[in-house]
């Protein structure tokens, strides 16, 4: 199975957020093999798209949350309340948040471990900025991430992840890794997770590809066995480009079936 999470940041309100849900459902109309999709709005529209794609193919996640149940913290809504919305999927240490709001490998790990506590499965994004990566320091970038994402995380058996590989240096610039960088980045990733993190063995874990990824790159990165999905960003908030991109994902997935 292949999965695309759309990440709309925080460029759409309620009414257009409802109308990007809507044409998610339109493009997976009729697709006889078809990825699962997971739609990220604006805190202030998940109650609303849920309704939207409820008894659908179509899930909803939050763009973030907060690691503690209730308390005196203002302007921060916590994974029951998310869960509470019908989202089931949340985005966890976005570099965007990294880089403007402070989160750190500690944040980003008690983040981790809430969604898991209230049912969420985390979209859980690590990646290297230029620097580290001309300094050829992406694995060890990118496993302490993960390690730290992971490290209060009460994983067993039927627990789902997902971990996004969005090097910093590709969101936003036009130039996303190529194919094979990522497929060595996501086989990385993978044995760490299965191998050194606590309950990863266990869990059914799948790693994604995020950074400049539009209908022009989508399918030549999904149809690495190794990329299981992709974490879109601005592509998701055009129609017509998400479109291309589902239908990419599916022609890797007829291809996938038909070699079956």
């Amino acid at each position: 199975m292949k999965t695309l999470v759309a990440n709309w940041k925080m460029h759409v309100g309620i009414r257009e957020s409802a109308a990007l849900a809507r044409a998610a459902l339109l493009a997976l109309r009729g697709r006889a093999h078809a990825p699962d999709v997971v739609v990220c709005p604006p805190f202030t529209a998940l109650a609303d798209v849920h309704k939207i794609v409820a008894r659908s193919h179509v899930a909803v996640g939050a763009q973030d949350l907060f690691w503690e149940e209730t308390g005196a913290f203002t302007g921060e809504i916590s994974p029951r309340m998310v869960a509470e919305t019908g989202a089931a999927y949340a985005i966890v240490g976005h570099s965007e948040r990294r880089r403007l709001f402070g989160e750190t490998d500690e944040t980003v790990g008690k983040k981790t471990a809430a969604a898991l506590a209230h049912r969420l499965t985390p979209v859980v994004c690590v990646g290297e900025t230029a620097e580290e990566r001309a300094a050829g320091r992406t694995e060890a970038v990118i496993g302490r991430q993960l390690r730290a994402a992971f490290a209060s995380a009460a994983l067993h058996e039927g627990s789902r992840v997902l971990i996004a590989y969005e090097p910093v240096w590709a969101i936003g610039s036009g130039h996303p890794a190529s194919p094979q960088d990522a497929v060595a980045a996501h086989a990385f990733l993978r044995r760490v997770f299965r191998d050194e993190v606590k309950g990863g063995g266990r869990a059914r874990e799948g790693v994604l590809y995020g950074g400049s990824v539009d209908a022009d790159n989508a399918f030549a990165l999904l149809r690495e066995d190794e990329i299981d999905g992709i974490l879109i960003g601005g592509a998701s908030l055009n129609a017509a480009q998400f479109t291309a991109i589902v239908a990419a994902a599916g022609d890797v997935l007829e291809g996938l079936a038909s070699r079956s």
